[in-house]
């Protein structure tokens, strides 16, 4: 039985200037530039794809649950499988199955590495001599800042201009290996998936916030001040962006009507206690942000993270606070570490 397959990781990224926002729904192209840093694989998702002509029909499985291609939101993420396919000129259907090491849908960013680790699969299933910036451009189609899961270090994600979306891309400008001591102290306050998922988030507040259009501005200058801060390591000035920038795309979440809540006291209280470590210590030497979820990431260098889990440790609501460190990017793995029984075209039990 003909069978082509591979497993690929990826982890999560946290972004320092933030996308909200599509201005083309379909192609998934944002309003703003944006940058984030690539976790290391503490935090990751596994995948493993398989293209066979004995699958009756295309099959996904996440943390052993099948999904429903039917489902809309499931539907476009899946559809980089067919986007894939069709640049191989292979009509197989897929079983894909995927597993996370950590929460789903509660703003750790699942969908960006979950897409990326499948957009590096399928491209090596199916034999694609693919750039990492040619991924990253499909990869988008299924979760935007996903795009930014497909390179190590710091990323940034080109806005583009062109409507047909072959100018926003992500792109690497540091690698790893200029920051190394560059940690992300997280602090989980919930586990819960949340109730407003990013995509349907994302369009109400473009329909409604009043303050949408000075966001857009705001985030694409704080991205210009990003990449001068990164290139000089000037962690101060970029973790006065990294905390302008979460405040500000969470106002206008604030601002969109009916508003949106992502963050919760504990968040709340968790921003209170950075500020009160920065002014403790005379200096900024710890940034929160917070993605669409009430989870923080609290930004710092290694030589920092014992002053910020120390300043964690007063705020109530904390469930658990783990550490992952700047990561490398996708990468492929054995054979041997396949999520798939190809004998029963299965997931592994």
């Amino acid at each position: 039985m003909e069978q082509k397959a591979a497993t690929a990781t990826a982890s999560p990224n946290i972004a320092f200037v933030k996308y909200w926002g599509k201005r083309d729904e379909r192609l998934i192209l944002p309003y703003n530039s944006s940058i984030s840093m690539t976790l290391d694989d503490s935090l990751n998702t596994v995948t493993s794809v398989l293209f066979s002509k004995e699958l009756q029909n295309d099959r996904f499985f996440i943390n052993g649950e099948e999904q429903e291609l039917a489902d809309k939101e499931t539907a476009e993420r899946f559809g980089v499988v067919g986007i894939l396919r069709r640049m191989a000129g292979n009509g197989e259907h897929a079983l894909v199955v995927s597993r996370n090491s950590f929460p789903t849908a509660s703003g750790l960013a699942s969908s960006a590495s979950g897409t990326a680790a499948l957009v590096f699969a399928c491209s090596k299933a199916l034999g694609l001599e693919m750039k990492a910036r040619e991924l990253s451009i499909v990869a988008r189609q299924g979760s935007g800042s996903s795009c930014r899961s497909m390179f190590g270090g710091i990323v940034m994600w080109k806005r583009g201009r062109k409507e047909d979306g072959t100018d926003s891309y992500a792109r690497r400008i540091a690698s790893e290996r200029q920051w190394p001591d560059l940690v992300d102290v997280i602090a989980i306050v919930s586990t819960e998936r949340k109730r407003v998922l990013s995509r349907s988030g994302m369009r109400q507040t473009v329909e409604s916030s009043a303050l949408y259009k000075a966001r857009t501005k705001f985030a694409e200058s704080n991205a210009k001040e990003m990449i001068k801060a990164v290139k000089t390591k000037d962690f101060a000035g970029m973790a006065g962006i990294i905390m302008r920038e979460s405040n500000d795309m969470h106002a206008v979440m604030l601002d969109t009507f009916p508003p949106i809540f992502y963050l919760n006291d504990s968040s709340k209280e968790i921003m209170a206690a950075i500020h009160e470590l920065n002014g403790s210590m005379g200096k900024i030497v710890a940034a929160y942000t917070f993605d669409a979820g009430p989870n923080a990431h609290i930004i710092t260098l290694r030589e920092n993270e014992a002053a910020v889990r120390e300043a964690l440790r007063k705020v109530q609501g904390i469930k658990e606070v783990k550490t992952a460190g700047i990561g490398s990017g996708p990468k492929t793995l054995p054979e041997s570490d396949s999520l798939i029984d190809a004998g029963r075209l299965m997931p592994k039990s």
